[in-house]
């Protein structure tokens, strides 16, 4: 198949931008990229899709979400953390079925295709949810997942006990990191290899849910088998609070974990000193920057140009529906390319193709999937998206960078390929009934609530008549 007179951003070695481009696809790989016109004259007989009036990007990498939470899309606006958490978020989760959790990742999964991801890191899926349903739902989808099975043995906020973790969330070691283990040993590499199993750590810090031991078991396994780590960390002030209890910074206490490497990406990072900086360079720890979720959920800002500078890998999250409201990769990108902005007081900070580096070719690093993913070159694999800029509110564009990061949203999104395949065609899934996945997600939504009671907590604060 060639997809034919797109503009084409490669975020190749060269940064090269080829305007009226082509991209040959055969089977699941990018078997050319060249001129629309070269192309169309190297292989005469092959089916030719137009793409005219659209920019081709690679598949977009979401590097933290939750795709439980997307059930629980505004169900906890405007509330500080400890709030949010463990009066609500926990509390709904903590009342999931598995068939909750299915609904859930099929919601997720659909929304991200539908605005141009590609592929995602789920965080940290708990089992009451369901992770073969999660696997389940990537495998038919056809989108790619680096899913992460959640590892805890500690069940409470801080060290204050009136903000212990719901009960219904509760792991213990056997089921968290011996489940992991059993659905690495199930799933990992299946669907084509679209589907990578992970350790998905619960926090160090504020919401203390790991033991020392626990971390470094995760770690030593992490290392003899090959299974990467994502977790939270340094999140909030109170994780500082208690990184100082210990004495250590954030990134010299996980280094005494083990857990620092470059198979580990740690997610939002927003509180650090100079030396966990220097720490995440020298280890070629990865980071992942969820500048709206810090912001709605008053967490800081996390130092994005320092970590730049230093050499750190920085990619983009949306991280979960409820403290974001949507998994919607592209407004994220807008928002993480103005936000330092503001606060440095300088415009030039962390420029649109920065920002696109870090939800494509960066993302794939921190996965380590960048020599199949995250570009667009030939022997890759084929994820890529079109996006329409044949619209009113797209034009004029002079950068189609600029463009990309400042102005589309996921609503602009026109076609998806992953691994080859089409999955969104002008503007639909490809593979999935919507209807059908947004009628069982609000049915399971309104049931979580009532079954955990929250019915009058969630419906905002204006009278409902």
């Amino acid at each position: 198949m060639l997809y034919s007179h797109a503009t084409i951003i490669t975020v190749n070695s060269s940064r090269d931008i080829i305007k009226d481009g082509a991209i040959l696809v055969q089977g699941n790989v990018i078997a050319d990229i060249d001129k629309a016109d070269v192309l169309n004259g190297k292989y005469p007989g092959e089916e030719v899709i137009d793409l005219e009036g659209r920019i081709i990007i690679p598949g977009l990498i979401n590097t933290h979400m939750h795709t439980a939470q997307t059930l629980l899309r505004g169900a906890a606006d405007d509330l500080e953390l400890v709030s949010w958490l463990c009066e609500r978020i926990w509390v709904l989760q903590g009342n999931f079925t598995t068939e909750d959790g299915y609904a859930a990742a099929r919601l997720s999964i659909a929304e991200m295709l539908l605005s141009g991801t590609t592929c995602f890191l789920e965080s940290m899926f708990a089992d009451r949810y369901g992770f073969d349903g999660l696997c389940k739902a990537v495998e038919e989808s056809g989108i790619r997942g680096c899913l992460g099975k959640i590892v805890m043995d500690i069940a409470k906020y801080a060290k204050d006990p009136k903000w212990a973790m719901h009960s219904g969330l509760v792991e213990d070691r056997e089921t968290s990191l011996l489940g992991a283990i059993r659905m690495w040993e199930k799933w990992d590499k299946k669907a084509n290899d679209r589907i990578r199993v992970w350790f998905g750590a619960r926090t160090p810090g504020g919401i203390r849910s790991v033991s020392d031991a626990l971390y470094k078991e995760i770690s030593s396994i992490s290392k003899s088998k090959g299974i990467p780590i994502t977790m939270h960390c340094a999140e909030i002030a109170a994780d500082r609070v208690f990184f100082d209890s210990v004495s250590h910074t954030p990134m010299s206490y996980c280094s005494s974990v083990g857990l620092l490497g470059p198979n580990t990406v740690l997610v939002h990072m927003v509180h650090l000193d100079d030396s966990d900086i220097a720490k995440l360079a020298e280890t070629h720890t990865h980071v992942v920057h969820c500048p709206t979720s810090n912001a709605k959920l008053a967490s800081g800002i996390c130092r994005v140009p320092d970590l730049l500078d230093s050499g750190v890998n920085v990619s983009l999250g949306t991280d979960g529906a409820p403290c974001n409201n949507t998994d919607d990769l592209l407004q994220e990108m807008k928002l993480a390319g103005i936000i330092h902005k503001a606060k440095s007081y300088n415009p030039t900070m962390v420029p649109a193709e920065t920002v696109l580096e870090m939800a494509t070719i960066n993302g794939a690093k921190a996965l380590g999937l960048s020599d199949s993913i995250g570009s667009l070159e030939i022997g890759k694999r084929a994820d890529f998206v079109a996006i329409d800029m044949r619209r009113v509110h797209l034009q004029p564009y002079f950068s189609p960078v600029s463009a990309i990061v400042y102005t589309a949203t996921g609503r602009d999104v026109e076609l998806v390929v992953v691994d080859g395949k089409v999955v969104v065609e002008n503007g639909r899934l490809a593979t999935m009934n919507e209807e059908e996945i947004w009628k069982e997600a609000d049915i399971r939504a309104h049931g979580v609530v009532e079954k955990a009671g929250l019915r009058s907590k969630v419906e905002g604060r204006w009278p409902v008549r």
